[in-house]
């Protein structure tokens, strides 16, 4: 996306802004949506605040938001209609408050000296995603992020990294906060407790989970130590992405504090249950959350406490075709990767690869990292056949990957 088309967008909202406040402001009945099918419309914006939802102007709910300390973007994370809208709610935020910090969920705090190169324009994109090594920290698509970090770039917004890494959450899940020494903890302070609600529903993520099922195959409870643990990663998670918000508020002089927008999936977000109860028990209160949802999600399930406004979006999109798989888990130490898990019943399995197998070469490439893995993997049509290198132990072993055809529609 280029400069002038971004600076255009920014104006453009900026003016539909001031329009909308120059002209007749809009009576509560006409706002007020008439049926669950008006509050429900593509385009619409509805805030959660009354004893229903209601419809309300752009300029109103955009207003209201820069005035706060924090606003919370939520998506889903490999949704382009989500980032679309991202994109344009940060647009016309920063005409509102151009004093903006951007934080990320994508990035762990190690690549922030990055994130700080690329906003000075010192890195093009191919460089930046493999400076953050974006395949290893991040995974999905790339391209619908970067019109947001070239958003920032452009107005040289700077971005914090409100991560941390996936390895802490792992250990966390799996030992415990107790059991993991302060030193792996990259500086989280110990999360506020979850609530009880907020508990309820991790459990419903949690049991869905392939973590949940115990090794003799017990049913998984709300009082298990491994649920506990559970959500104790989950908070962690929520713990560290607003410390690095509240970091990067009271840093700054009270007169010149930013507009700190968060990016981040909205499962972190609803309820105010993630974020939101972090940032307010580190003192954080001035905080707007304001999601995407679509169309299906009728006002009535969208109860006081959601979220302070969603924007409704259609239902109809393109669904991009799955992505090829081989069904493995990697790990990249130096430049070796991997294979450290198959999948079962995966092209991989099929195959006879096992893990401990090194991955050498695709396609005749020198595999050196997880990208150069993922990035021709990914590349590959369907029906197609893709030759692969891999040793184990002192044997060099050469395989073709056999990709199915594409379903007939």
């Amino acid at each position: 996306m280029t400069a002038r088309l971004l600076a255009s967008i920014s104006l453009a909202l900026a003016l539909t802004a001031c329009a909308a406040e120059s002209t007749t402001a809009r009576t509560d009945a006409q706002t007020q949506p008439k049926t669950k099918s008006d509050c429900a419309r593509p385009g619409t914006w509805v805030v959660l605040d009354g004893l229903a939802p209601r419809a309300a102007a752009a300029s109103s709910v955009l207003n209201a938001a820069a005035e706060r300390d924090v606003v919370l973007l939520g998506e889903q994370h490999d949704a382009a209609d989500h980032h679309h809208w991202q994109l344009h709610t940060l647009a016309a935020l920063h005409a509102l408050r151009p004093n903006m910090v951007i934080g990320f969920e994508a990035f762990p705090r190690r690549v922030q000296p990055v994130l700080d190169r690329w906003v000075a324009g010192e890195l093009d994109a191919a460089t930046f995603l493999a400076d953050v090594q974006w395949e290893k920290v991040w995974g999905f698509s790339a391209q619908l992020y970067l019109p947001l970090l070239e958003f920032a770039r452009i107005h040289r917004i700077p971005i914090i990294a409100l991560n941390v890494e996936l390895e802490l959450n792992r250990a966390i899940g799996a030992k415990g906060w107790a059991a993991v020494p302060d030193a792996r903890k990259e500086g989280v302070s110990r999360p506020a407790p979850a609530s009880p609600a907020y508990r309820a529903a991790l459990f419903e993520v949690y049991r869905h989970h392939p973590v949940a099922k115990s090794a003799d195959g017990e049913k998984p409870t709300p009082d298990s130590p491994a649920f506990q643990r559970f959500v104790e990663s989950q908070t962690t998670w929520d713990r560290a992405m607003a410390e690095a918000i509240a970091t990067r508020l009271s840093s700054a002089p009270a007169d010149r504090r930013p507009l700190v927008v968060g990016i981040a999936g909205s499962g972190h977000l609803r309820q105010g249950f993630g974020i939101p109860h972090q940032l307010r028990d580190l003192g954080v209160a001035r905080i707007a959350t304001l999601l995407p949802v679509e169309v299906q999600d009728d006002c009535k399930a969208l109860g006081i406490g959601f979220a302070d406004a969603v924007f409704t979006l259609s239902r109809a999109r393109a669904v991009p075709p799955p992505r090829p798989r081989l069904g493995v888990r990697l790990e990249q130490k130096d430049k070796t990767v991997k294979i450290v898990g198959v999948m079962k019943d995966s092209l991989a399995a099929s195959m006879g690869v096992r893990a401990g197998d090194v991955i050498v070469s695709i396609a005749g490439t020198p595999v050196t990292s997880l990208a150069s893995v993922i990035a021709p993997i990914r590349a590959q049509p369907p029906g197609t056949w893709l030759p692969i290198q891999l040793r184990r132990d002192t044997t060099t072993l050469d395989l073709v990957i056999k990709f199915p055809p594409a379903k007939p529609k």
